[in-house]
């Protein structure tokens, strides 16, 4: 009789003993992979505490640096305009303050072409901005044109609206623009490429 009942018991006390190895291996496995994650630098994707600076962080990537890229900043240098002396940023309010109701002004009137705008801020009694063919400023302090071209689909496109840079000092700039969608004024330094204008992304 004990030994019919320990012939009936051992095919199922071996299935309890193939599935209790089983789930202890699998129990295990997944252990050791959070073990691993663990000692070899933590989570695949850091908390959204962690800064590009943190420590831990990938030494390719320079602090402050945008999205995180390599060399983003030596890369984006051209997009960062310089400092203003505070006496220089003052002068460069007071000329927004100027500009602001001529631009918004268009704006209603939905006169944001680069010709209507260059008419209404020479009433201010600007100067156009003159350039020699090779680089070199010739006098006045105005410049607006056209909006920069933009990509879509297989061409470019150039929108509707103007772009305006004031000169006010060597480091100091009024710039706007004017589109359908809406309008801004405001002061900057300037760009080491491209003056007072920021330049277009994409360089």
């Amino acid at each position: 009789m004990s030994a019919s009942i320990r012939a009936r018991r051992g095919p199922f006390a071996a299935a309890v003993l193939v599935l209790t190895a089983a789930l202890a291996l699998t129990g295990c496995g997944r252990q050791r992979a959070s073990d691993t994650t663990a000692t070899e630098g933590g989570p695949a994707t850091p908390p959204a505490s962690a800064s590009p600076g943190a420590a831990g962080a990938t030494p390719y990537v320079e602090p402050g640096a945008g999205d995180g890229a390599p060399h983003y900043n030596e890369n984006n240098g051209y997009r960062r305009e310089g400092d203003m002396s505070p006496a220089h940023e003052a002068d460069a309010d007071r000329e927004a303050e100027r500009m602001t109701p001529v631009i918004k002004r268009l704006w209603q009137q939905k006169k944001w072409d680069p010709a209507s705008v260059r008419s209404a801020l020479l009433d201010l009694g600007y100067e156009e901005e003159r350039v020699s063919q090779d680089g070199k400023r010739l006098g006045g302090t105005l410049t607006v044109r056209a909006m920069y071209p933009r990509f879509e689909a297989d061409h470019y496109v150039t929108p509707e609206g103007a772009l305006v840079a004031l000169r006010v000092h060597d480091d100091a700039c009024v710039t706007a623009f004017l589109q359908k969608t809406d309008y801004q004024v405001r002061t900057n330094g300037i760009y080491p490429e491209t003056g007072c204008l920021e330049p277009p992304a994409g360089h």
